[in-house]
């Protein structure tokens, strides 16, 4: 009976072990994961010896489940995601911040810019108490506006949900993230500018709102990658060096980007993802140097929703040095 046991406990760990050819990454369809796509098509890590393999994400549980049972070498997330699971004591370190901006109040009114031109308006919201929902509550509440009150927040399940009301005339105003605003546009011929009025404009910016209302840089630290697989710390130098790299052929060429990004996400649209990539702020700052943004939005979330980030500030540990 022992040695069936002995048996079934190596195979099991024969079929589960991770391959140490490959370097396992792993994130959501949203852009801080479009980099990958093209460190896989480089081949980055071939004088390594090493492939690169993505896993994506589509929902926390499968984000969760990915970090705790170590599948993955790095991934990409929300950089409120790590911290709560840092403070929930996984092994878990930040590594950069790539995405520094992506949202956008999307309105069928030209003349609204700030978050007080919206007061008096429903505005439709994908994810309710989501972080974006949490940074849209904080604007209005520090431009001194009261979310009850002077607003009317409809909630959806998903940002398709919400381009979908806007597309199909049902909603005037919504949250979005691009890529979903200029799909959006896309969709309703608004972008590029149609020689009638479009059907939508991108309205307030929320991370030129960021920095009025908080008197601070117009970024916020969004998304970034963390190292899941510590065993792998030699290799962040050089794996943040290609991610650099990636990012930046991204950005300087959103047709052929959109191309490749698509092969692995079919659910975008091309051209629309095309459009968003100069919507979009990406910059890949080390985590160390993104602690000053990150503490003061962590702040700033601890405030309206502690739990978005596991009740307090992570500490030093979090930000790999």
């Amino acid at each position: 009976m022992m040695k069936i046991v002995v048996l079934i406990l190596a195979i099991s760990s024969f079929l589960f072990a991770k391959d140490e050819n490959k370097i396992v990454v792993a994130g959501p369809i949203a852009t801080v994961s479009h980099p990958f796509f093209k460190m896989i098509e480089d081949d980055v890590f071939k004088d390594l010896g090493k492939k690169i393999e993505f896993k994506l994400w589509n929902n926390p549980d499968e984000l969760r489940a990915l970090v705790l049972k170590k599948k993955v070498d790095f991934i990409a997330l929300p950089t409120n995601v790590a911290a709560n699971l840092y403070n929930k004591k996984v092994d878990i370190k930040l590594i950069n911040v790539a995405t520094w901006g992506i949202l956008q109040l999307v309105s069928r009114d030209k003349d609204l810019k700030t978050i007080e031109d919206f007061k008096g308006k429903t505005i439709v919201v994908p994810f309710r108490a989501d972080m974006p929902d949490i940074v849209l509550q904080a604007l209005i509440k520090k431009a001194g506006l009261d979310i009850k009150k002077d607003f009317t927040l409809q909630y959806l399940a998903t940002p398709v949900d919400a381009m979908q009301m806007l597309i199909l005339r049902r909603a005037d105003h919504a949250l979005l993230a691009e890529p979903a605003t200029s799909i959006a546009l896309r969709k309703t011929g608004s972008f590029p500018i149609k020689l009638i009025a479009p059907d939508l404009y991108r309205s307030a910016s929320l991370q030129d709102e960021w920095g009025r209302v908080f008197n601070t840089d117009a970024q916020i630290p969004q998304a970034g990658i963390a190292i899941v697989d510590m065993s792998k710390k030699d290799l962040i130098d050089r794996f943040l060096s290609e991610y650099e790299k990636a990012l930046e052929w991204y950005k300087s060429n959103p047709s052929d980007a959109s191309k490749l990004v698509i092969k692995t996400l079919p659910m975008l649209e091309e051209n629309g993802l095309a459009d968003s990539i100069p919507h979009v702020i990406l910059k890949n700052i080390s985590a160390e140097n993104s602690k000053k943004d990150l503490e003061f939005f962590f702040e700033v979330l601890k405030e309206n929703d502690a739990k978005l980030i596991g009740g307090k500030l992570p500490d030093s540990g979090f930000y790999l040095e």
